[in-house]
Formats: structure tokens, sequence, C-alpha cells
């Protein structure tokens, strides 16, 4: 038995959701949002190569020795899946472990507004959960996906690196492909989606130009395709999207993301008033004429006000989510100030002599 699975079951006696150890350091665990160091000594960079090397093949190996990082899932049976990123820093080997439920929990006891299953609904086009590294945004596509394989009959193809969440079949039937496994790259495995006959595509993650051209070329071609995106929010998503272009491709993709782009949810996770646990946040963009008016004539500023004129249908900024989880008790008014977008709405919560 790996000697690192030691570890990871504490991860999951402690209630966390991360266990990070690196040479010369002592491990430690992400408990409810902090880090917390475990009554353990540092590990020797020599110790924490023989750690890490014992969960790889020969392949893996050699991708490791390489480039010096890797991205991979490993299984405990028992207790959790668990992704991971190998790496190496100045003193040496090192990894975090990030730990995947073995359930699928449902979208309404995660917190999340019920209003993205509607997500579910659409038969084609774009949808992308987006938000910083840990904010959630896999257990809330999980979520959501889980939703149309228990309510329809539907052929889901993800492409992930690695696979997170493993879905069993109920209703629909999953083809789950792992990037550097079971194909090259996301691209790759994109362009060859179409001869599986796919109803919905998930693309783990939109890193490169051609990954994103090829996902949006799939929601153009009849499917409907969620994604992932690193912004915090709806408005810095569409920039993004059409930024990383060049400036002589970015009117093509505008027409293409007019069209294609059904909705964004963008989530954040904060740490809860009592200091047990995080709540999930999020700004709901749906999509419609006037959000594909907005893309293609560049007045991507306007999407805020049309998330403000659409809250009667569902939609909410992410200044209005942390407001509600302030007054309902849930977030400290420290914490409503700190991640809220428009300060000048926050001022009466900060701190005193904080300024906007």
């Amino acid at each position: 038995m790996p000697q690192l699975d030691a570890y990871l079951k504490k991860v999951r006696e402690l209630n966390g959701s991360d266990l990070h150890i690196s040479s010369g350091e002592v491990p430690k665990i992400r408990i409810h949002g902090k880090l917390t160091p475990l009554k353990e000594p540092p590990v020797p960079p020599e110790r924490m190569r023989e750690l890490i090397f014992e969960l790889f093949d020969e392949r893996r190996k050699g991708i490791y020795t390489q480039r010096n990082d890797l991205d991979m899932a490993y299984e405990l049976p028992g207790t959790a899946r668990f992704r991971v990123n190998a790496f190496r820093t100045r003193k040496g080997p090192a990894a975090v472990f990030r730990m995947i439920p073995e359930e699928v929990t449902p979208l309404e006891k995660l917190g999340v507004p019920m209003i993205v299953l509607r997500y579910a609904q659409f038969k084609s086009g774009l949808v992308l959960v987006t938000g910083p590294t840990g904010s959630g945004k896999s257990t809330t596509l999980a979520a959501i996906l889980d939703h149309v394989n228990t309510n329809m009959k539907k052929h889901i193809v993800t492409i992930e690196e690695p696979i997170e969440f493993v879905h069993k079949n109920k209703k629909s039937f999953f083809t789950q492909r792992e990037v550097g496994v079971d194909t090259e790259t996301f691209a790759s495995a994109l362009r060859a989606c179409s001869r599986l006959d796919p109803d919905v595509i998930l693309v783990g993650e939109l890193r490169d130009p051609e990954t994103i051209g090829l996902a949006i070329t799939a929601a153009e071609m009849g499917y409907l395709v969620f994604a992932t995106l690193h912004t915090n929010s709806a408005a810095k998503t569409v920039d993004r999207i059409i930024d990383v272009f060049p400036e002589e491709q970015q009117n093509q993709i505008r027409l293409m993301l007019s069209v294609t782009l059904k909705g964004v949810c963008a989530q954040q996770l904060l740490p809860k008033k009592d200091g047990k646990g995080r709540v999930p946040v999020n700004e709901i963009l749906m999509g419609s004429t006037g959000l594909g008016n907005n893309i293609r004539e560049g007045s991507i500023a306007k999407i805020v006000s049309l998330i403000e004129t659409g809250r009667g249908e569902g939609m909410q900024l992410m200044d209005d989510s942390i407001l509600q989880r302030y007054n309902e008790g849930h977030v400290s008014a420290e914490t409503a100030y700190l991640f809220g977008h428009q300060k000048q709405r926050f001022q009466h919560l900060a701190p005193k002599n904080t300024t906007v």
C-alpha cells in the first residue's frame, strides 16, 4: 500500500479538502478553506520523491521526470478519489491532492441556485461554469450532469485532465476520456467527438484558443457543451474568450459566441461565519436575444445591466448573492466586503478605517 495513503485518509477523517505535501515542509491539510499543519516532521526531498513515485506507473514516471509536472487521478478504495498535481519546487518534489467525493452531491445540497438546472434543458449551446481554483466548479458541473443522467436519455462525453467524478450510468450513459491517457489533448478529443454521437459534451477546462474555438464550434453544430474557465463574472468570461484570440479573428468569435452562449454560472466559495465550512455564491447569466446582441456589438459592460433586469428570470449578480449570504447570516461583514466586486455596495460592512 502506498505510504501516502495514510495522509490521504487523514484528509477524509478531518473533513478536509486538500493535502499539501512538499519537500522540506510539514504536510498540511486544507480544512474549511484554511491550511492546517499536521503534527508530523518535515518531509525530506528524497522521501518525498519515494512517496509520489509509488503512485506512478512507468509512463507517468517518464512524464514527471521530463516535465517536472504531472496531473493525474488517484483512487483510494473505501476512502475517496483524488485529483493529483505532482510538481517540483526549489526544495524538491511536491504534490497537492484534491479530494473528490465518491458520490455526486445533488445541486440542492450544494447551495447553488436551482435555476442552473435550466442549463441542462438546452439541446445545444455553450454553458460555462467559472471561478477561481478550488471554487467548486467541477462539483457544480457534476451535479448538473447527474441531473441529466437521472432524468434524460442522453450520451454524455467528458474530456478531462484528469477524470474527476466517475459517473455511473442511469438513464443516460457516459463516455469519459482522460487527456494524456485516452486522448492526446483536449483539442484532439474535441475534433473526434462528433464521431462518438454525443448529446452532451463536458470539456474540463478551456485552456487555449484552439480548444475554445473547437468547443464553440461543437456548440454551433448542435451539441450541448459544458466547460470551465478561471473567471469570476459573466462579463469577464465573455471578455476572456474573445481576447484570447488574435484581433483578426475576434469578430468571427464574437459572432459565433453570440449565437452559442446559453449561460454562465460564476462561482466562489466563501468561509462561513461560524468557521465550519464554506458556502457558494454565484453570478447567474442566462442566454437571451439581448445577450447575443451585446456580444455581437462588443457591449460587454451591458451584460451587468442585462443580469439586473433579468432578476425575475433567476439571474443574479455576484454581489447580490454575497449580500444575500450576509443577510442570511452565513458570512461575516468582513468576508462580504472582502469578496464583493463593487466595494461601494459593501462600504457599510467594511472594517473601520477602510476606504474604497
